[in-house]
């Protein structure tokens, strides 16, 4: 890997953030649509919440996509948090789709289908069909959409980029081994949260550590840390897109962070509790694409079914992470309600 892969990741994150930008302006001008009433229906109840996140993630195999998309209607106000909780943990159970495809089919699929419910592949077509309604439409509702759908074609090229720069690594024995190297479960997951957060993809990670098993040298035990982590680091792109956004879209990705991190310890202190009590003697065996296809999906749906009760808990404590600015002259403290 070159000084030109992090040229080209800086500017992959320039797009993406200002792809973001674009596709929350444009939902911002349409908050006054249907869209909001539609919404509003689609996440009324919390587990249509989780199913319109599920069902989204499964078909554009990308939960970081998901997960950006809600903070860009959180961020235009036409989604609340409490919606956006369940759509969020959907995303998570969505994304296991693409493991259960990979164990299938390999690690990479030609098939036309699939090809073309990728994200790097739609968004393309989306960006060309964006620049038309917004340079040569004169309906201001059709501009609006235009700009929607660039917004999203360019946050995608730039997730893409970024996600490009890395992927040299994955040819580097000794970075691929790096999700091997620690027998701890607690190292294994801070090894797999802060490689998926450099490649930025929890798939593609998934994927790779798949791609390893295939050998049959790895345990499964190496392997269940690493796909706990993983689902920490992909957290990092939801964090980027709340980079310059409103306070909501900031706690939005928060709630990303702290459902996975909170599942994560969950699954990992009762797992490994019990391992001392009762031995799973399957964790000595060798991992296969399919057995961590079912561990990711196993993890996520229980996650999703334990907390998807505490959802209001979420909210609050992503409110008490990224509170509301006071206003300049507000007195604080207990001088607060004194006129001095």
């Amino acid at each position: 890997m070159s000084i030109f892969h992090i040229f080209t990741m800086l500017g992959g994150l320039a797009f993406f953030l200002y792809g973001m930008h674009l596709l929350g302006e444009g939902l911002s001008r349409l908050s006054g649509s249907k869209m909001e009433a539609i919404l509003t229906r689609m996440t009324d109840h919390p587990v249509k919440s989780v199913l319109l996140g599920a069902g989204t993630t499964a078909v554009i195999q990308s939960s970081s996509a998901t997960t950006v998309m809600v903070v860009g209607c959180v961020n235009s106000g036409i989604m609340q948090l409490r919606q956006a909780v369940g759509v969020i943990m959907g995303a998570n159970i969505g994304t296991t789709i693409t493991s259960w495809l990979l164990s299938l089919s390999g690690v990479e699929s030609d098939h036309f289908l699939l090809t073309l419910l990728k994200p790097e592949t739609f968004s393309p077509v989306l960006g060309a069909v964006g620049v038309v309604l917004f340079l040569f439409c004169k309906s201001e509702r059709k501009k609006e959409i235009g700009s929607i759908l660039l917004g999203f074609s360019i946050l995608m090229f730039g997730m893409n980029t970024m996600s490009g720069a890395m992927k040299p690594l994955k040819d580097v024995p000794a970075f691929t081994q790096l999700f091997l190297m620690f027998s701890n479960p607690v190292m294994g997951m801070l090894a797999g949260a802060v490689l998926t957060a450099v490649i930025q993809s929890s798939s593609a990670s998934v994927g790779i550590l798949q791609a390893l098993c295939a050998t049959g040298a790895i345990p499964f035990s190496a392997v269940l840390p690493i796909i706990m982590g993983q689902n920490i680091g992909t957290c990092v792109t939801a964090l980027l897109s709340s980079i310059g956004a409103s306070a909501n879209a900031k706690r939005a990705a928060f709630i990303h962070l702290y459902f996975n991190m909170i599942g994560t310890a969950l699954f990992m202190t009762v797992f490994y509790t019990g391992h001392l009590f009762f031995t799973f003697s399957f964790l000595e065996q060798a991992a296969t694409p399919a057995g961590i296809a079912a561990a990711h999906s196993c993890f996520n749906i229980l996650a999703t079914a334990v907390l998807l009760p505490f959802s209001s808990r979420l909210v609050e404590l992503a409110r008490r992470s990224v509170p509301d600015k006071r206003p300049l002259g507000a007195k604080t403290g207990r001088y607060a309600g004194m006129n001095l």
